[in-house]
């Protein structure tokens, strides 16, 4: 009787592991301002915690070690006794196939960030309505990573996940706030969901596609053949730097990739189009002509 109950214990417990899809380290930071009561960041960073970790986001089964790996930084920048002004962010990596590299694949910065937050308010997500900053940003960037991830994974692989993302900024366009609204010149949460969904700028997910599966997870059985996919897949991306002026979906890419494309091009045989790689670096990068003149 004692192993069944052990048994059944087990059992409860892979179910709540398989459902959890994100490993998020939260950190928050609160170093730039004063005040003496500092306990409400601690409980804020563990309630954070538990609440993206032990959510179940999806309906896929996800084994523990399958559990995407990312990172949420809050640097608090002010604060008004309830309410608080913030930097986020946000980082995610994939594992690459035959190998112990995680690449990176997020590393988003939002600087238009503030949030009400009384110590020991329950966190709870409401799909059907805007009831706070805090967990509509936080929940925003979660369907993110998920969407962005499984896209790495298969062709428009995160298209559930990027719709959810896009629904929490339809819900929280209703608080007035900028960063949720079509602002023209402004890159915010509604250009980054808006870009990602936009149909005529899916190349940009088609290259995520090719650059990881067709590109990274083949270097451990044929580094050349992996090594011309991933530029292939970076020099697609090309095709949309004229589709919008100053395109965002660029410099996420960019933010991410920039020094990974650096180290995988600074050394080794040449592809075929090695100066048109550099090239196609300079004119849709400029910001990063630093790091391409390392690429030989």
């Amino acid at each position: 009787m004692r192993k069944l109950v052990f048994l059944f214990a087990l059992f409860l417990m892979n179910i709540n592991i398989n459902s959890q899809e994100l490993n998020c380290l939260i950190n928050v930071n609160y170093e730039q301002i004063g005040g003496s009561n500092r306990q409400v960041f601690t409980t804020l960073q563990k309630s954070l915690t538990e609440f993206i970790n032990q959510t179940e986001w999806t309906d896929r089964t996800v084994e523990s070690l399958e559990r995407i790996d990312c990172a949420m930084t809050i640097i608090i920048t002010a604060r008004d006794n309830n309410t608080f002004t913030a930097t986020l962010q946000i980082q995610s990596t994939r594992p690459v196939f035959g190998s112990s590299y995680t690449s990176p694949v997020l590393n988003l910065k939002d600087n238009d960030f503030s949030f009400k937050y009384n110590e020991f308010d329950p966190l709870i997500y409401n799909k059907n309505s805007f009831d706070s900053n805090l967990i509509s940003t936080i929940v925003f960037y979660v369907y993110t990573i998920l969407g962005v991830d499984a896209d790495t994974f298969s062709k428009f692989g995160g298209e559930t996940e990027l719709k959810e993302a896009q629904n929490v900024m339809l819900q929280a366009q209703q608080s007035g706030l900028s960063s949720w609204q079509n602002v023209v010149g402004k890159q915010n949460r509604f250009l980054l969901i808006d870009n990602l969904l936009s149909p005529k700028l899916k190349t940009y997910r088609n290259a995520l596609y090719n650059y990881h599966i067709k590109g990274l997870d083949n270097f451990a059985t044929n580094k050349d053949f992996g090594k011309q996919a991933v530029e292939d897949a970076v020099i697609s991306i090309e095709n949309i730097f004229n589709k919008t002026v100053g395109n965002y979906l660029i410099r996420v890419f960019f933010d991410a990739k920039a020094d990974e494309v650096v180290r995988i091009y600074s050394d080794g045989p040449k592809t075929k189009n090695a100066s048109r790689l550099t090239t196609s670096l300079r004119k849709i990068s400029p910001n990063n002509n630093s790091k391409w003149r390392k690429i030989e």
